[in-house]
């Protein structure tokens, strides 16, 4: 069996299921996997996306029991967490974001990033996020997009780190819905866990009560960043 696949047991392990829990969302089609012998078997990249894809569909509560799974370790139980204002350096925020079209976007984030000493690739980062973006827009219907690319990229990466930029009007930014985005957080990733916690927690972030508004009305990154502590705070609390 390749190394990159799960067994049912691991992969209960993996969500804290049991794992007749994890046959039986097998059976149902309700998770990807395929029988190898007789035996389930999944891949751990099929069950990353179907992951990002639940976290994408959940609501506010489905979105912390999201983050508790990911936040215990499979291992021993023991449980940490990760949060969006330890990942968002305050110099990877541009407040306005320069860029008038998805390509100037993704680059301009990326650079942003590469600036902080903790991207060592930015061109293969750049290459990564567009090929994601291309097999399946991250533009949300708020106006806000959580770039990222397909696969956590730790060979190139020191730290896993979040930027954050908003550019002074709306572009067109794909996402099926019509509306412009304004709104850009990168997601820098070093492992699929870590990715998963930290969309889960930005997903949370963005749907609490007046925070985009207030983000779209800084003046400056430093403001935007204050605000990012507070929202991130209050998820704690």
């Amino acid at each position: 069996m390749p190394h990159s696949d799960f067994t049912i047991e691991s992969l209960a392990a993996h969500l804290h299921l049991t794992p007749q829990q994890v046959i039986r969302l097998a059976d149902r089609d309700k998770l990807p996997g395929r029988k190898v012998g007789g035996k389930w078997v999944f891949s751990r990249a099929d069950i990353h996306h179907w992951f990002e894809d639940r976290i994408g569909l959940s609501d506010e509560g489905e979105l912390v029991e999201v983050e508790d799974v990911l936040g215990r370790s499979a291992s021993t139980g023991e449980e940490f967490e990760i949060t969006v204002s330890e990942l968002l350096l305050p110099e990877a925020i541009a407040v306005p974001l320069a860029a008038r079209t998805q390509g100037s976007v993704i680059r301009g984030m990326v650079d942003m990033v590469a600036q902080t000493g903790m991207l060592w690739d930015p061109e293969k980062m750049t290459e990564a996020i567009l090929a994601r973006e291309k097999m399946y827009p991250t533009a949300l219907g708020n106006g806000v997009a959580l770039l990222h690319p397909r696969r956590p990229m730790a060979s190139i990466l020191g730290q896993p780190l979040v930027a954050l930029g908003i550019t002074a009007s709306g572009i067109p930014f794909g996402g099926g819905c019509g509306m412009l985005t304004d709104v850009f957080f990168l997601i820098c990733s070093v492992d699929d866990r870590g990715h998963l916690q930290t969309l889960a927690r930005l997903s949370r972030m963005i749907t609490s009560s007046g925070l985009l508004d207030e983000l779209r009305a800084v003046p400056d990154a430093q403001t935007a960043h204050r605000l990012i502590v507070e929202a991130d705070r209050d998820l704690s609390n």
